[in-house]
């Protein structure tokens, strides 16, 4: 699949001579989109050639009924390929963390180093099913504002910063109301199933970097065995006073620890 991307940094794009440093590819977590990442692309660019990626149903990259880990972690590697990437280091946010992982431990030569933002490589429950049920009563439902479609939100949604975090994912469409840019009907067939599944695979011996956000339930301590396993070079750095959105939450201290880590692996 052809994953829709943008570019920045010390790529080419500008007339600027590729850096010796390998590329950062960034992945969103489930629901969003490449903009998520945007504050730490652009700190990152100053250094780096980064490419931000909407992955599969997801923004504007194309939409399609299979929808696993393992797919989206191929999606990534065709991207690296068409760009002619031999190896990037993999920043991944929640589902961009899982494909990150994937990609690690399916195709190691091609990761430098990897950073996995608040989440384990673990089978989760259905921790945001009231989500799912929200888009889909938001898919099938007609929209003619911003407000409407918060309206519909808030039925099953009662937290702002999750509701608007949601909206982001609106278009206008062709009968002047609005849709999302979202794969819902995918999105609900696979939630449930191939979508909480762990990343499989042996482990990957490279450096990573596991970035938990303090009061989010994603990374626990009993997931620590397995991470050591899984990944045996990993670092384990906790965001205080962040949840799951630690990127959002805590943007600096966020920013710092990557740069720092991948400046470090570099």
């Amino acid at each position: 699949m052809k994953l829709n991307y943008a570019e920045q940094g010390v790529s080419g794009q500008d007339g600027v001579e590729l850096g010796s440093k390998p590329p950062v590819i960034l992945m969103h977590g489930m629901f969003g989109s490449l903009s998520n990442l945007g504050n730490l692309a652009r700190e990152l660019a100053a250094d780096y050639r980064v490419i931000s990626v909407d992955l599969r149903n997801h923004g504007d990259s194309p939409h399609e009924d299979m929808m696993t880990i393992p797919l989206m972690a191929a999606d990534i590697l065709e991207l690296m390929d068409d760009l002619q990437l031999s190896e990037a280091h993999l920043v991944g946010h929640s589902l961009g963390g899982k494909v990150a992982m994937q990609i690690a431990q399916t195709w190691p030569q091609r990761v430098r180093s990897l950073v996995v933002a608040d989440i384990a490589p673990v089978n989760y429950p259905q921790a945001n099913s009231h989500v799912v049920d929200a888009l889909n009563q938001l898919h099938n439902s007609h929209i003619d504002s911003r407000k409407a479609a918060d309206q519909i939100l808030a039925g099953y949604i009662s937290d702002m910063a999750t509701r608007g975090f949601i909206l982001k994912n609106l278009q206008r469409n062709t009968e002047g109301g609005f849709s999302l840019k979202l794969n819902v009907p995918s999105i609900v067939a696979n939630y449930s199933n191939s979508l909480v599944e762990a990343p499989e695979g042996p482990p990957f011996v490279g450096p990573c970097l596991f970035l938990k956000g303090e009061l989010s339930a994603y990374i626990q301590e009993k997931h620590q065995s397995l991470i050591s396993t899984l990944f045996p070079a990993y670092e384990f750095q906790v965001i205080e006073g962040a949840g799951h959105w630690l990127h959002a939450e805590k943007p600096e201290q966020f920013n710092s620890l990557v740069i720092s880590f991948l400046n470090a692996n570099g």
